[in-house]
């Protein structure tokens, strides 16, 4: 009879299915050193403010308020400068937790936090797909490097879809066919 090994001794496997981030091609995270060796970056911190005089802590922290005020600043300027006023087609639709929005900027799509944007230069088609049962309208963003990015919007009726479809008609029309002349 031969005898079986005890233990762990096969390494653990890597890919789509154990890790939803796993891109195939690219590095695996770098692991994370024991605790034991980790610096103790809160002492470090306190030694630094025991050893400085209070008239220096003063002086910086006045100027990080300063820092922050022009932060505040730029953040209100860019801000008024992305308001730019259009009056041409606007296409949106939410529900609870998803929404996509599309104008002369580009398309937004939010699902709960997460958020991306796309300018119209980055997209290669925009696709929809209403259901034949139930209320879930599906818009889906493709890019030219063949990524795709849906999302679901729940209708209140099954009527809402059409008049979905066609305000992102004029919105596609105004601006998507715009961009590859």
């Amino acid at each position: 009879m031969e005898q079986q090994r005890t233990g762990a001794n096969s390494q653990p496997l890597e890919g789509a299915g154990f890790d939803p981030a796993f891109i195939p091609g690219l590095s695996s995270p770098v692991k994370d050193a024991p605790e034991d060796t980790k610096p103790d970056e809160d002492l470090e911190d306190v030694e630094d403010v025991e050893d400085t005089e209070p008239e220096a802590v003063e002086e910086v922290e006045a100027e990080e308020k300063t820092d922050e005020k022009t932060d505040e600043k730029t953040d209100e300027k860019t801000e008024e400068s992305e308001e730019v006023p259009d009056d041409g087609p606007v296409f949106e639709a939410s529900d609870r937790r998803a929404r996509i929005s599309a104008d002369a900027k580009g398309v937004r799509l939010r699902l709960d936090e997460e958020e991306c944007e796309f300018r119209w230069d980055e997209i290669g088609a925009i696709e929809t797909e209403a259901p034949r049962f139930g209320k879930r309208f599906t818009i889906t963003v493709h890019t030219p490097d063949r990524r795709w990015y849906p999302i679901e919007i729940e209708a209140t009726a099954r009527a809402r879809f059409n008049e979905w479809e066609t305000q992102l008609d004029e919105v596609l029309d105004a601006y998507f066919e715009a961009e590859d002349a």
